[in-house]
């Protein structure tokens, strides 16, 4: 029999039969099973580096299901060895999904493999969107077709091999941005769909081809990529990281489609809702420097230009160099001689909420601290003390970490009432921890678990509180944190023109009101590259920075002008959905463009980074055009032509603007 089972913009239509059930997205069933696992003793069917033909996932037999309407699971068994999975699924935009493996009978099995979600494809003739992300150059998006990227047609008649490669994406270690986003879009000739893996550490996704067509393979960490393995019996079950799928027309419905699912998920946990300017001290302005000295003059011009918060960025802490130092998080003496509550009380004076920079996981290996805490508060391999970077990580699975954590959190509400974090984490853990006797992968993946569970506490303790995810930038931009966490750092790169692409690209990974793009402004720059720091902000969640009182009236006038405009786009910026109408962008592209739209209009980022004079055409609907930022049209000019807006700047240098793109009214 077929189950079809429906989320508000996907269907899934399993096959129910005397094999395994099986999932396709399409009207053409597929071979592929719905679930992959292998275990020790239990491997593959054929000798592949493929996760899929698992001997257990092929022996797995429909048992039962129960189908709660916004929630489906299906349960299946394997009867020789007792292994049940039951597959879930959540009806939300499109669907979240995970596998739940336990034993039905006394034994073990050590799982070295479960998938979170396996679909069957029509074809594989299909291109491949994806991103790699590095620190200063994230989110670096490219398209190529799945068959010049590691998945060629071998299948001629009257031969018919089963092909064993595979296209393999990976993250390895805690950064789980580190090298690859968690995000993929595949558009075929008939289909379109996109996924994201929800796992603050390890993931892993390949597509493949089949007999029959194809698959995707969605899942956490791995015994061959990741040195995963969990030992599985009746009163040790293991569930696998969530994911999400949805489905479009084209790439743009379907990054479309990755938004609204997004918001469904963080609205899953009542994640606050509220989008305050910040204001933060750090980017091109005091760079961990901080002092009572240069802090009150920019509190004051941060309140003046309408800030509603102001973070006080890495540093606050320290007597000298304090990298390998952090961890005791008391307020530096020598930086204000008068006490960190004076600058504290001026922001409080000045109506804006304070925000502290912390990094919570590490102690620095020179930090006193680090010898008062046990060795099990803290990460280790065989016994020895994980250290990278010269800091030593605290694994929040010890009661003894997670409370020098929490009483560090309370502590700075409660002195100094801050109302923000910027939680950053510089430091990467390696493939894990073997505490406990754990494999080095399944330690790192309870680890990453009890951070999600310890921020959880913080929320429910300070319901007020908002939290940035930072990462040394964007290194952990995931909807496990995300889903949690207020706001994401997009990045650390300093340079206005180079972080263009980086916000443009921004929305493809994550929401455009969590999506927190610096505007640093640099006095005594021309007004074209101060104009064009503060667009890299508008359409985002703009994260103030710069010497705001060393400006001129002119250069205040324009930051003020940018936060009227991007006060007017926050009115609906968790309503749009991203579009890009040059396409996603490339790291040198000479014309940049990003769209947020409704069903109404089109904020429109435009970015032209070489020296002018240029033109560029972009295929939108006709409409009206209105300056959003700078309101006036200062060297630019817009014309139609059609069903396309001709974009011209005469500006001699790089510059960019905020235009909005309103539809005609065709009752008129």
């Amino acid at each position: 029999m077929n189950l079809v089972w429906r989320a508000p913009e996907l269907t899934l239509t399993f096959a129910i039969d005397d094999g395994p059930v099986r999932l396709t997205t399409g009207p053409e069933l597929q071979s592929q099973p719905l679930v992959e696992v292998s275990a020790l003793g239990h491997g593959r069917s054929t000798a592949t580096n493929r996760h899929v033909d698992t001997i257990l996932g092929r022996r797995l037999r429909y048992v039962t299901h129960e189908d709660a309407g916004s929630t489906l699971r299906i349960v299946q068994e394997d009867a020789s060895t007792g292994l049940r999975v039951t597959s879930v699924f959540e009806a939300r935009a499109g669907v979240r999904a995970w596998s739940e493996a336990s034993l039905t009978r006394p034994g073990e099995l050590v799982l070295d493999f479960l998938s979170s979600l396996v679909i069957g494809l029509e074809s594989v003739d299909a291109d491949l969107y994806s991103a790699a992300n590095d620190w200063m150059a994230e989110n670096r998006w490219s398209m190529q077709s799945l068959r010049s990227g590691g998945v060629p047609q071998i299948v001629r008649d009257p031969h018919y091999p089963v092909a064993k490669s595979r296209h393999a994406v990976t993250n390895t270690g805690s950064w789980s941005t580190g090298e690859r986003l968690p995000v993929g879009v595949l558009v075929g000739p008939s289909y379109a769909l996109g996924w994201q893996i929800e796992h603050n550490g390890p993931w892993h996704y390949e597509l493949g081809e089949n007999r029959q067509g194809g698959y995707l393979l969605l899942s956490g960490p791995t015994d061959q990529e990741h040195q995963w393995n969990v030992r599985l019996t009746e009163e040790n079950p293991f569930v696998s990281v969530p994911v999400s799928l949805v489905a479009g027309t084209d790439r743009d419905s379907v990054f479309a489609a990755l938004t609204r699912q997004r918001r469904t998920v963080r609205k899953r946990r009542a994640i606050d809702d509220r989008m305050p300017v910040i204001f933060n001290d750090y980017m091109n302005t005091l760079m961990g420097d901080p002092t009572t000295a240069k802090l009150l003059p920019l509190i004051d011009a941060a309140a003046e230009v309408g800030a509603d918060y102001f973070c006080i960025d890495a540093g606050w802490y320290a007597e000298g160099d304090w990298w390998s130092t952090v961890g005791a998080w008391q307020p530096s003496t020598t930086r204000f001689p008068n006490g960190l509550g004076e600058v504290i009380d001026r922001i409080h004076q000045r109506r804006m909420v304070p925000g502290l920079w912390l990094e919570p996981e590490v102690i620095g290996v020179d930090a006193p601290i680090a010898h008062e805490l046990p060795d099990d508060a803290f990460l280790t391999r065989q016994g020895i003390r994980v250290a990278e970077g010269g800091r030593y990580l605290l694994d929040l699975r010890n009661p003894l970490a997670r409370q020098h954590l929490d009483d560090t959190v309370d502590r700075l509400v409660a002195d100094f009432g801050i109302g923000f974090f910027k939680f950053d984490n510089n430091t990467m853990t390696g493939p894990g921890t073997d505490k406990g006797g754990t494999s080095l992968g399944h330690g790192l993946l309870e680890h990453e678990r009890a951070l999600l569970d310890w921020l959880d506490a913080i929320q429910a303790r300070h319901p007020d509180l908002l939290i940035e995810n930072c990462g040394s930038g964007a290194m952990r931009m995931d909807y496990a944190m995300l889903s949690r966490l207020h706001l994401q750092s997009t990045s650390d790169q300093q340079h206005p023109l180079l972080y263009a692409p980086i916000a443009a690209a921004a929305p493809a990974a994550v929401l455009p009101e969590q999506a927190g793009h610096w505007a640093y402004p640099i006095t005594g720059t021309t007004r074209e590259e101060f104009t064009l720091a503060l667009v890299n902000g508008v359409l985002g969640r703009l994260y103030l920075s710069g010497h705001l009182n060393q400006m001129t009236d002119s250069e205040l006038g324009l930051v003020r002008s940018a936060l009227a405009a991007h006060r007017d786009v926050l009115k609906q910026l968790d309503t749009l959905v991203p579009c890009w109408p040059l396409g996603l962008p490339d790291w040198t592209d000479e014309w940049v463009a990003l769209g947020l739209t409704d069903s109404t209009s089109t904020y429109l980022a435009l970015w032209h980074r070489s020296p002018g004079p240029a033109e560029v055409t972009l295929p939108l609907p006709h409409g009206t055009v209105t300056p959003v930022f700078p309101t006036d049209a200062d060297g630019w000019t817009y014309t139609w032509s059609d069903d396309n807006l001709v974009v011209r700047t005469d500006v001699p240098e790089p510059s960019a603007r905020i235009i909005q793109v309103g539809q005609l009214d065709v009752t008129e």
